[in-house]
């Protein structure tokens, strides 16, 4: 059965909590798991969440500040140390090279899986399949920083009304759909466009051009809210997103779900950022994000 669904391993910015790791989310896709943002501790909420090595297909880094790239060193040697049968690909800043050396071969181990890096060099699509597209756009945070968004292909949905109007039925379904047309109806006439689903991960980062490319027509966003509305001068001075900037980027994208995360340690009540969200306008399915917590990718439109 195909899963699409986000498994939260760690929420923290910054410093961990009592409640919150260091940053870590598990993005499944059918067949496909993505790991974004593995910072210190991520093998351990793995663990915790029921996540194994083998279930990771692909790593994105947004950017090397330590809560989101510190647990590279341990998921890496885990992938090995379990014979991960697949390859691996890795996505990260070129920029940021030297910090992934380091972290790769951070300790002695033997390699057993072929980890493809893949540095991320400009905006842009950076792997292309048949099922997804995955794309990177650049953010505003004081070291190089991308932001990422997979979009499925718009596919088709078939119309009974329309089918059973024209006499369409059993077998003859699957051949308008091979062929385009059928006894003078063509598959436009019985179909319509089904939009492909989209999901966009946006970590540390003003507001700049950036964010709003990668959350528009977003079904699941799952963006950084580090800092409540009063220290909106802070998040700014610090490259970061308030809880009602990421909640207006989500109104104006016209996002389905959003998740806010990343949040500092400053503040003890989790509910105020949802509070400041729907004041600032967004009236879709909101979730606070609380660490090993699943999200599931709204059902297609």
């Amino acid at each position: 059965m195909s899963v699409r669904e986000l498994v939260v391993l760690g929420t923290a910015s910054q410093v961990p909590t009592r409640h919150r790791n260091h940053n870590g989310y598990l993005l499944r896709w059918d067949g496909e798991g993505i790991l974004f943002d593995p910072g210190e501790g991520t093998q351990r909420q793995m663990l915790r969440a029921g996540v194994a090595a083998h279930d990771l297909n692909r790593i994105c880094v947004t950017h090397f500040h330590g809560d989101h790239s510190l647990g590279l060193a341990g998921v890496i040697q885990r992938i090995n140390l379990d014979r991960v049968p697949h390859e691996v690909t890795a996505h990260y800043p070129r920029s940021g090279q030297r910090f992934f050396d380091r972290l790769r071969y951070a300790t002695a181990y033997r390699e057993t899986v072929d980890l493809t890096e893949a540095p991320v060099d400009a905006d842009g699509p950076q792997a292309v399949t048949p099922a997804w597209t995955l794309e990177a756009r650049g953010l505003s945070h004081p070291v190089e920083s991308y932001g990422y968004r997979i979009t499925e292909p718009d596919g088709l949905r078939m119309l009974p009304e329309r089918l059973a109007a024209h006499g369409i039925k059993g077998p003859d379904v699957g051949r308008i759909q091979r062929e385009g047309a059928l006894n003078g109806v063509s598959l436009d006439e019985v179909s319509e466009v089904r939009p492909g689903q989209r999901f966009a991960f946006v970590m540390d980062t003003r507001l700049c051009p950036g964010v709003h490319e990668l959350a528009e027509g977003c079904d699941l966003l799952v963006i950084e809210s580090t800092f409540l509305d009063e220290d909106e001068q802070l998040a700014t001075d610090h490259g970061h997103l308030t809880a009602g900037q990421a909640a207006r980027v989500a109104r104006e994208a016209g996002v389905r779900h959003l998740v806010l995360t990343h949040f500092s340690q400053r503040y003890s009540d989790p509910e105020e950022f949802e509070r400041q969200a729907r004041a600032a306008g967004y009236a879709g399915e909101l979730t606070v994000a609380r660490d090993l917590m699943r999200v599931p990718v709204p059902k297609r439109r």
